[in-house]
């Protein structure tokens, strides 16, 4: 279904449209950034705080460790614009680290863990879990992509193919 280049190339387009995304938020005002603006999560900032949890949630999963301690209900709220701007690099390196050290066979069999959003124990194929990983981010980036530019904000083109080969987040 998809091999480690897959994961590596959308952990590089990850970083790179996370860079965009919060340089553009950036220069609006808190105000801007936290009006309901209709999105699922509302704000540019909500969706952004969820983002982060979501993908904090997931690679905590992929590497074996414990996850956030926000339930997915509050995940548009954990993180204020400081915590977003200073731990989103971060953890886009550490995107960048898991999938840089994957195999083949890290690809293979199954993912099982606890959803708190469902209540259960949940057992996908590691691909099919990995996938939904990038997509998620790709879905919630574009929702903000859309925000941004109704407030006047500029992010850069959403493009692979013209995704730049200097990702700080990447090395």
């Amino acid at each position: 279904m998809i091999s480690p280049a897959y994961c590596q190339t959308m952990a590089r387009y990850n970083a790179w449209q996370n860079g965009s995304i919060f340089r553009a938020a950036d220069v609006l005002s808190v105000e801007a950034r936290r009006e309901d603006r209709g999105a699922f999560w509302g704000s540019i900032e909500a969706t952004l705080s969820h983002l982060m949890w979501g993908d904090l949630m997931w690679v905590s999963r992929f590497e074996g460790v414990p996850g956030p301690d926000i339930t997915i209900r509050n995940s548009g709220a954990a993180y204020d614009w400081d915590a977003l701007m200073e731990t989103r690099p971060v953890l886009d390196a550490r995107i960048a680290a898991w999938a840089r050290g994957l195999s083949a066979e890290d690809l293979e069999g199954d993912l099982s863990w606890y959803s708190g959003a469902m209540q259960r124990d949940i057992t996908q194929p590691m691909p099919l879990c990995a996938v939904h990983f990038f997509n998620h981010q790709t879905h919630h980036r574009g929702q903000v992509h859309a925000m941004l530019t109704a407030a006047g904000a500029r992010p850069d083109d959403t493009d692979i193919p013209f995704m730049p080969e200097d990702i700080p987040e990447w090395r």
